[in-house]
């Protein structure tokens, strides 16, 4: 599956979102730049398929097909419209995403998938209360427990906190369970998530590589000639994870 965003805006004056361009595909996870409060979730609307441009064009797999991209979509955790109140458990968020994708809902059905998490511990906590690799671990699985679901896009994950790097970092094995993942975030997490790259790249450099082997840390989605110091890039690009690994190990965090 592939989503393609050209130049897409929204709003009097684009001022809802400047025009904007992303690629996400299986496979791979993307982070797009989206900064001030209410652009995120914009953009998050639009590559779902749950909002559909002034301007600009949205496809999935070549074709404009917005209900296509709403089934095989999942939209997680976007401000002011499908984030979980704060003061909401994580069993009853457990419970809530059983209960839409049609499964028992009742509290042993509730502490069954917790444990298939790798999540038990934190069943009594308010969403609010946990950390931000956790939370976001948690809101995708449980989305992808959904028929039919075949990417994500995770919005603004950065407003909780936390090393951009560490949830990063479980997108990429997400994408290597064959899902398309973009990700809105800010330009801190950008920078933040670019210069790991880099360093990565360099370190890389220094040392034999196998013909053909791919760029695990992520890719700047520009030019394969610039030089990538030169400025922050709009999108940055990463393969799977080498060894994809399973979602208890992005769960499994001590509450203490």
């Amino acid at each position: 599956m592939k989503i393609v965003l050209d130049s897409v805006t929204k709003g009097s004056r684009n001022a809802a979102l400047p025009p904007t361009s992303a690629t996400f595909a299986t496979g791979e996870v993307t982070l797009a730049r989206a900064e001030t409060e209410q652009r995120p979730t914009v953009l998050g609307l639009i590559a779902s398929g749950r909002m559909r441009p002034d301007a600009g064009t949205v496809t999935i797999d070549g074709n404009t097909d917005y209900g296509a991209m709403r089934r095989k979509i999942a939209l997680i955790d976007a401000p002011d419209v499908c984030e979980p109140a704060a003061d909401v458990t994580v069993g009853g968020i457990v419970a809530e995403e059983l209960m839409f994708a049609g499964r028992p809902s009742n509290p042993i059905a509730v502490n069954r998938a917790l444990a298939e998490l790798g999540a038990s511990e934190w069943g009594r906590y308010a969403i609010g209360t946990v950390p931000p690799t956790v939370r976001i671990g948690l809101l995708a699985e449980l989305a992808l427990l959904r028929k039919g679901v075949e990417g994500l896009v995770i919005t603004s994950p950065d407003r909780h906190g936390g090393d951009p790097n560490e949830w990063w970092e479980l997108a990429r094995r997400l994408a290597g369970r064959d899902l398309a993942i973009l990700i809105v975030a800010g330009d801190a997490s950008a920078a933040a998530i670019a210069a790991t790259s880099l360093v990565a790249r360099l370190d890389e450099s220094t040392a034999p590589r196998p013909a053909g082997a791919e760029d695990a840390a992520g890719t700047f989605d520009e030019d394969p000639g610039r030089d990538d110091t030169d400025e922050l890039p709009d999108v940055i690009v990463a393969t799977a994870h080498p060894e994809p690994e399973l979602h208890a190990t992005a769960l499994a965090e001590d509450p203490e």
